[in-house]
């Protein structure tokens, strides 16, 4: 229920019907026209450019145009009460008393529903895809917990959402994870030092993984790593993965995929994905030179396959072979994603860290060519989160090795201001993370604000000894709204249109903002009345007025929606 796209079609509908008059060919005419909020001090609902996008077309003065269309939708439209023509030729319009009761009763009906526009396309998502080594750190939080709620925006938008995540467990870092954990092994069996030694991870946690997989086979043979490296292997990624999926649930995320590049390896993926590219003409055999702003040293100016990425987009065509003819982690990656377009997505999402940015070209290329440019593969990349406590830099012990995890995090922090303050900048912009304003009972704690006005309303009305369903039946009698409560009703009709652009744009971050904007208009509000009598809600114990109560079951309703799509709860008492 998207009030502005509804006018926006009602007022094109009934101008075509007199494009004569105004001297206009077409609705490709109107097609830069919009309708939106009316500036905050403009006393009305809706606002559109429609005079000063024809008035272009036909070369005439803005305002007289105005005032043609004015006249046309006060005759037409029996919605408006009212519509005046600002600045240059900007309508503002104003909603009919009887119009407003229809659209709160239309919002109270939907609840659940109210916002989701039913688009009804296949999504997979993956996000946090870290490395299975070790613990989630913080800088994984953020990416995971945009993912989680991109992931719920897109479900409440009436969208299929497969969350995925990709587990790296092939490659050098994980034969130099397992060698750590044969090393503490060691350590714990044979009373052995720990080997000072490059690439060794030296978290705590590795030492638990050693003490697990002692408890559960004692008498394993430690002697030769190559011999039990492929067991070691598989339980070592056993115990690491538990952890990680661990710190995912302690921060509300549950993925509904797993899948692993050992099997991209095991099955031939890859060979797979390159004879179907090379079918198409998109991989070639030939030279190319070292790979500009990485460490060249080892680079040798080989004959090997090349994916012509350069036709899709990218920078550079690049490498699938290193110089031994093995495969690039690029060309395991095409292989992961082709197996992403055989399930038949509308879209693929990824979400990378900040280190990925530079990796976003390639991998956009490989998925348009491997659909056909059928698909479109949109990366959105994370940045960094920097901690702050006292307005300083904030540094916590690191018994995990050479980061902070996401267990410690949430040791200082509960889940629901984590999660809510992770989306408190766009995603693509670093983000500061205040300790102190998050654990502030104040406005500067976004988290705190939402839930307190949640809070509030349920006070009023457990004193009314009613709840938040109770039935309150609106009429051209108690509809009376003062301005503050304008100002509420015009909020709340914004929700389905931020919910529209925060899903077409992948910008959870929209979702928070809005509900912070939204209950800084109802505190203001429950202050006037301690400044004034006239404004209370409730006198003697009875309800002041109807429409107020209204206002906030609806306020209510978005408040559950939005804080649905964030996963954070709300309490009815604070």
């Amino acid at each position: 229920m998207n009030l502005f796209k509804i006018y926006l079609n009602k007022i094109k509908k009934q101008i075509l019907k007199h494009k004569n008059t105004l001297n206009f060919e077409s609705e490709k005419d109107l097609q830069n026209v919009v309708v939106e909020n009316p500036p905050v001090n403009f006393d009305f609902d809706l606002s559109s450019n429609i005079a000063m996008v024809l008035a272009k077309i036909v070369k005439d003065n803005p305002k007289n145009i105005a005032e043609k269309i004015k006249n046309i939708l006060l005759k037409e439209i029996r919605d408006f009460s009212d519509i005046h023509i600002a600045g240059p030729g900007f309508l503002n319009f104003r909603l009919s008393e009887k119009t407003w009761i229809k659209i709160i009763n239309n919002i109270y009906k939907s609840k659940k529903n109210f916002g989701s526009t039913k688009k009804n396309k296949k999504y997979n998502i993956e996000f946090v895809s870290a490395n299975p080594t070790g613990p989630l750190h913080v800088g994984h939080c953020r990416g995971a917990i945009f993912g989680d709620v991109l992931s719920n925006l897109l479900k409440f938008d009436g969208n299929k959402v497969t969350k995925e995540y990709y587990i790296n467990d092939y490659g050098n870092q994980i034969e130099h994870f397992v060698r750590s954990v044969f090393f503490r092994l060691r350590e714990i069996k044979f009373k052995e030092n720990y080997p000072d030694m490059k690439n060794l991870y030296p978290g705590k946690y590795v030492i638990d993984i050693a003490n697990k997989i002692l408890k559960k086979t004692p008498k394993i043979n430690l002697n030769n790593f190559k011999k039990i490296y492929k067991t070691l292997k598989n339980e070592s990624l056993k115990h690491s993965m538990n952890l990680i999926k661990d710190d995912l649930k302690q921060l509300g995320i549950k993925h509904d995929r797993f899948f692993s590049e050992t099997k991209i390896v095991n099955n031939n993926l890859v060979y797979k994905t390159v004879n179907k590219l090379k079918k198409n003409k998109f991989i070639e055999e030939g030279f190319l030179e070292p790979p500009k702003g990485e460490d060249s040293s080892g680079w040798k100016k080989t004959k090997r396959l090349i994916f012509k990425s350069t036709l899709f987009g990218d920078d550079t065509d690049r490498a699938l072979q290193k110089n031994d003819g093995s495969w690039t982690y690029f060309a395991n990656d095409m292989a992961y994603h082709s197996d992403k377009v055989s399930r038949n997505y509308d879209y693929l999402i990824n979400i990378l860290g900040a280190d990925h940015a530079g990796y976003t070209k390639r991998i956009s290329a490989a998925v348009s060519a491997l659909s056909k440019n059928e698909i479109t593969l949109i990366c959105k990349v994370c940045q960094l989160v920097k901690l702050f406590k006292k307005g300083s830099p904030f540094k916590m012990s690191k018994r995990e090795g050479d980061f902070v995890s996401v267990n410690q995090l949430l040791n200082e922090v509960d889940k629901n201001s984590v999660r809510f303050m992770m989306l408190n900048r766009s995603n693509d912009v670093e983000l500061d993370f205040d300790f102190d304003k998050v654990l502030e009972k104040s406005k500067d704690n976004p988290v705190f604000y939402v839930q307190y006005c949640y809070a509030r309303i349920n006070s009023l009305f457990r004193s009314l000894k009613i709840n938040l369903n109770y039935k309150i039946n609106l009429n051209l009698k108690n509809f009376k709204p003062n301005i503050y409560e304008y100002q509420l009703l015009r909020k709340i009709v914004e929700w389905p249109k931020v919910v529209d652009v925060a899903s077409n744009k992948f910008e959870p971050h929209k979702i928070p903002f809005y509900l912070y904007d939204l209950s800084t208009i109802f505190h203001a509000y429950w202050s006037k009345g301690n400044e004034d009598p006239k404004f209370k809600f409730i006198i003697n114990g009875k309800i002041n007025k109807i429409i107020s109560l209204k206002i906030f079951q609806l306020i209510s309703i978005i408040l559950e929606n939005g804080m649905f799509i964030l996963g954070v709860s709300l309490p009815k008492k604070m």
